[in-house]
């Protein structure tokens, strides 16, 4: 079930209606609710996937208590969870990417072998929920929390449909308190969350969904462009993916407000970043956060030397890109990032923006500022090629045939009007993710948003997937 259709929006007013007004007053049963509804917004798309949802909630749930109550077998427990939340996520999203390897591998030294292919779906979301049940059970083992013995309270934590496809992740800790205390209807707060619906709306509708239909023919067949459309397209996959990404984000912020729960932020603003290590810390946060929580600092951070340090980055920045999807592409994309990472953390300036945004007691940003975005959105969006190319060999000919007619009038140039038109609006919000256009009084904002929607909002005549549905 998509957030840009019909069918989610008979859904949830259903839903809406049933957990305010008809179970109000229990929050057992407006999370048994939660949960029900969960399963059906998930299994919309393939009710069959259904079953390893609860299979590995129940798997998980179950790690959770072993671990708390076990004295001499908890590092056991720990490890058989690990194993057993990686294997499902390995069977599903990486076999295939494995055997195919393999096979290539040895075919280059001459030997013929012929492993088999799983014909599966990919359980969309498989990733987001996988790494809910990481959290929890990592949390529990480090005593950062208790489990909880109520399954229906884990399992709303782990399958909350807001986020269940495409996060933000979650940790138990921000999450599971807001579960289990009594949630009463908030005039304001539902306010601040229409706000967030319908600008998240107006990202995907209006910008992403439009801007797709221009960088999907030009990344299908390359050749038939110049140098100088292809860096717009490049340009244009750069804010189609932050829109479309962002925008369900908003989008699952702002339907998590209508029903009483506050979500972790997931973008700050990305692309206003003075250089890699601030974009980091504002794009994709819930999952960056995580692979430095359960995987970097683990591994010894920055604390033990300079070249353990670097190995530790070169990990979560490739592991980052191999947890997008099983291809080449994500791997050099992550591997990429490490590189331009590095010589900030060398030179021991990685953390210089850290705190305030650009800009955040002017109107304007100086012209070093500039610079610095300009500069770091570049080298991101050169970044995003080989995260939208379909292999390896895909990406190096994208890059190749940016040298060619370089100079010539780039097609299609009705894009920029979009991107020029977002990039006004995103930065005088910049201060606050939380509330898109602030200066607006709510019913204005709401009112002319959806007018705008209702008006501009198709950008082809189906309804087109999140991007990040595939992950």
């Amino acid at each position: 079930m998509l957030f840009n259709s019909s069918a989610f929006l008979l859904f949830f007013i259903v839903f809406f209606f049933l957990y305010w007004f008809i179970a109000r007053n229990s929050l057992r049963v407006q999370n048994v609710l939660i949960l029900i509804a969960s399963y059906i917004f998930y299994g919309w798309w393939d009710w069959r996937f259904v079953f390893l949802l609860i299979l590995s909630t129940l798997i998980d749930y179950g790690f959770g208590l072993a671990i708390h109550h076990s004295n001499r077998n908890k590092k056991l427990y720990l490890w058989l969870s690990v194993f057993n939340n990686l294997s499902i996520l390995g069977f599903f999203k990486y076999y295939n990417f494995f055997a195919d390897s393999f096979k290539q591998m040895m075919q280059g030294i001459g030997v013929e072998t012929h492993p088999y292919f799983l014909d599966v779906i990919l359980p969309v979301g498989i990733s987001f929920y996988t790494f809910h049940g990481m959290s929890y059970v990592f949390d529990i083992y480090n005593n950062r929390i208790k489990p909880t013995t109520n399954f229906v309270d884990y399992a709303v934590f782990v399958c909350f449909f807001p986020l269940l496809v495409a996060g933000p992740i979650e940790r138990a800790h921000h999450l599971l308190p807001q579960v289990v205390q009594v949630r009463k209807f908030d005039y304001d707060r539902s306010m601040e969350g229409m706000r967030l619906i319908v600008w998240g709306l107006f990202k995907k509708l209006i910008i992403a969904d439009n801007l797709a239909l221009m960088v999907n023919p030009v990344f299908a067949d390359e050749t038939q462009y110049s140098g100088s459309s292809l860096f717009l397209a490049a340009l244009y996959f750069a804010f189609q993916i932050y829109c479309d990404f962002s925008g369900y984000t908003d989008i699952a912020l702002g339907t998590a407000k209508l029903l009483g729960f506050e979500l972790l932020t997931n973008f700050k603003f990305p692309y206003f970043s003075r250089d890699i290590a601030e974009f980091w810390r504002r794009w994709h946060i819930s999952l960056s956060s995580w692979f430095r929580d359960y995987v970097y600092i683990p591994l010894g951070g920055s604390k033990g030397g300079r070249w353990d340090a670097l190995r530790n980055i070169f990990v979560i920045f490739l592991l980052s890109g191999f947890w997008h999807g099983a291809k080449w592409t994500y791997v050099v994309w992550g591997a990429y990032h490490a590189l331009l990472f590095v010589p900030l953390f060398v030179f021991n300036v990685n953390r210089k923006y850290s705190q305030e945004i650009v800009a955040s007691e002017r109107t304007l940003p100086t012209i070093k500022e500039c610079f610095q975005i300009g500069l770091t959105f570049f080298l991101v969006t050169m970044g995003w090629v080989f995260f939208r190319a379909d292999s390896l060999g895909h990406a190096l000919q994208y890059f190749a045939g940016m040298t060619k007619e370089l100079w010539s009038v780039p097609h299609p140039l009705t894009g920029l009007y979009l991107v020029l038109l977002f990039v006004i609006m995103d930065w005088f919000t910049r201060k606050n993710e939380r509330n898109p256009h602030p200066f607006v009084p709510n019913l204005v904002y709401l009112v002319s948003m959806i007018i705008v929607l209702l008006v501009f909002g198709k950008g082809s005549t189906e309804n087109i997937e999140f991007i990040y549905f595939q992950f």
